[in-house]
């Protein structure tokens, strides 16, 4: 498929670049160029675009202000964010950055980005699910298959502690590691797929285990050192589960 790509950014011969490489990539096509935020935001509210190379340090609006403006809306292109300034990388993962390429940066780098986008496409737009769960006759022999990058990875349901939604991502928190599972699918379609005997949806962003809950409140739960509070929309349902062991 080929991605609708704007480019954002206030030095001339930097906005220049990026557009010259997006117009040299096959599976791209430059729809905009702008050197303000403002002006930027005005295109992605009016036409479809896909994928945003964004400056960072900008006047008026930066790069961060306009990802978080952007962020809000129901259908949101992606930000890859150009930076001459390694430290804003934390900020681009705050707000969901696709990726972030360090000033200046050849085609090569760039094209690395730009692959990273279009998988990213591919991904979200191919048919059928991307995540199993399969469950054998035997009761410990349970496991989640994850979609993470370009291989399917298998993780033991008994190993999860909670899983976080980001987005259009989800984390996997597992016992004994300090690792997580990153992978592209929705905390909804987990949801569906994992046992309510064993998982429980106790916020928009999380779902937990239910035996590796080491304690709890009406309000709250506390896995490990992780404590989650309990969303408004779940508090029935998890004050069912309370009442159990009161």
């Amino acid at each position: 498929m080929t991605l609708n790509c704007i480019a954002v950014d206030d030095e001339p011969l930097a906005l220049g670049l990026v557009c010259k490489f997006i117009e040299q990539t096959p599976f791209f096509k430059l729809v905009g160029r702008y050197t303000s935020a403002v002006e930027a935001l005005k295109a992605i509210h009016s036409q479809k675009i896909h994928l945003v190379y964004l400056d960072i340090q900008m006047p008026d609006l930066n790069g961060i202000e306009l990802a978080r403006v952007i962020g809000k809306a129901t259908e949101t292109p992606r930000i890859i964010f150009t930076t001459a300034f390694e430290q804003f990388s934390l900020e681009g993962y705050k707000v969901d950055a696709l990726d972030y390429l360090l000033k200046p940066f050849n085609y090569e780098e760039f094209l690395r980005t730009a692959i990273k986008a279009h998988s990213y496409y591919e991904l979200i737009n191919r048919p059928g699910p991307t995540t199993v769960v399969v469950e054998s006759e035997h009761a410990d022999d349970q496991y989640l298959f994850l979609k993470v990058e370009y291989q399917l990875v298998r993780i033991a349901l008994d190993d999860i502690l909670y899983i976080e939604g980001l987005k259009d991502y989800v984390k996997v928190h597992l016992k004994n590691t300090e690792k997580t599972v990153l992978s592209l699918t929705s905390l909804k379609a987990l949801e569906g797929k994992l046992s309510p005997r064993k998982f429980m949806r106790v916020h928009r962003s999380f779902i937990v285990a239910l035996d590796k809950i080491s304690s709890m409140t009406k309000n709250s739960l506390q896995i490990g050192k992780k404590s989650i509070a309990v969303g408004d929309q779940y508090k029935d349902a998890f004050k069912q589960f309370v009442g159990k062991w009161m």
